[in-house]
């Protein structure tokens, strides 16, 4: 695991991860230079909420053919937490989130809801909570990349190929099937 004893430490860290984390994630040594460390960290779950949206689109889209503006209108419309999003995950993606990967987003989590709702959080926790989900993106990253065949936390041009979409009528179907509220 990971550690910092400043934000120089936590840019050291970003600043060795793969080119998609940094990508991604380009405006966090920015902000880990001007702004508090809650703000870096409502950044990088901001955008670690966008990536599990898009690791389900992209599951839906590529691996079940589902139609591009369907499954894009029913995960903008789902209402996501926790507990939904690893389910949901299983159900497109067909295995579990690693048992490690889902425990390294865990803490942070918890950090993250602390600042969120006002507490009084440490700078060391805060730092350790944005090295920990860089580190859950890049153990994203590598499970969704062997076992899909893309990188949420990453560029997604061309991720679908060329395959052909079911029709709109048949995606809905597939959709309810796995466990998204569709109207």
């Amino acid at each position: 695991m990971a550690t910092a004893a400043t934000y120089i430490g936590v840019k050291k860290h970003f600043d060795a991860s793969t080119d998609s984390i940094k990508w991604y994630f380009d405006q966090l040594p920015a902000l880990l230079k001007d702004f508090p460390y809650e703000v870096c960290l409502a950044y990088v779950f901001l955008r670690t909420e966008k990536a599990q949206n898009r690791t389900l689109y992209c599951g839906v889209a590529k691996l079940h053919g589902a139609h591009a503006e369907v499954a894009e209108a029913a995960i903008n419309k789902q209402h996501l937490t926790r507990d939904g999003f690893h389910s949901l995950y299983k159900n497109v993606i067909g295995h579990e989130i690693p048992k490690v990967t889902a425990a390294k987003i865990k803490e942070a989590e918890k950090i993250r809801d602390r600042v969120v709702h006002g507490k009084s959080v440490k700078d060391a926790d805060m730092r350790q909570a944005i090295l920990d989900v860089i580190e859950y993106a890049e153990m994203m990253n590598k499970d969704l990349k062997a076992s899909a065949g893309f990188e949420p936390f990453g560029d997604l041009r061309g991720f679908k190929g060329r395959a052909q979409p079911l029709e709109k009528g048949t995606t809905r179907w597939l959709l309810k099937g796995l466990g998204f509220a569709i109207a």
